[in-house]
């Protein structure tokens, strides 16, 4: 069931622009963070699908133009025959997709942990650096979302 807190308030939900600006940059920046697990060398669709969320938070792409990254994102993950590349592919791709439906962020945090765990470092780590990371306008919202889903 979709957690209601994370409709924009132009679909009728409450959730402001400035907070869903806010967790796309979040996601990134988890996405990011383990992008360099992917392997030598980084699928240039992830690349891609990062500067579209980057476009997207200054208007300068639409949700179809990070629909269409998130999916080349996924086209990548499915391609990749290593468990932490096919994490850091799903981050990506669930980041970017946070555009389209903000909760998305919350699955990027989660392939970031999965991508980290399967590198054979500490999740718990990344889930501290993830909650450092996440702004005071939306760090409940993520919080609490995450305790009820078990992220």
């Amino acid at each position: 069931m979709r957690d209601k807190r994370f409709v924009a308030e132009h679909r009728g939900g409450p959730l402001k622009k400035e907070q869903h600006y806010r967790l796309i940059t979040w996601a990134c920046n988890c996405a990011e963070h383990v992008v360099h697990l992917f392997g030598e060398v980084t699928d240039e669709r992830l690349k891609n699908a990062l500067s579209v969320a980057e476009e997207w938070k200054s208007g300068n792409a639409s949700v179809g133009d990070a629909m269409k990254a998130s999916a080349a994102a996924h086209a990548v993950a499915r391609e990749s025959s290593q468990p932490t590349s096919r994490a850091v592919a799903r981050s990506v791709g669930q980041a970017v997709a946070t555009a389209h439906m903000a909760d998305h962020a919350l699955g990027a945090a989660w392939y970031d942990l999965k991508a980290v765990k399967n590198a054979g470092t500490s999740p718990d780590a990344e889930r501290r650096w993830q909650d450092e990371q996440l702004p005071p306008e939306i760090k409940d919202l993520v919080l609490t979302a995450r305790k009820s889903r078990k992220i």
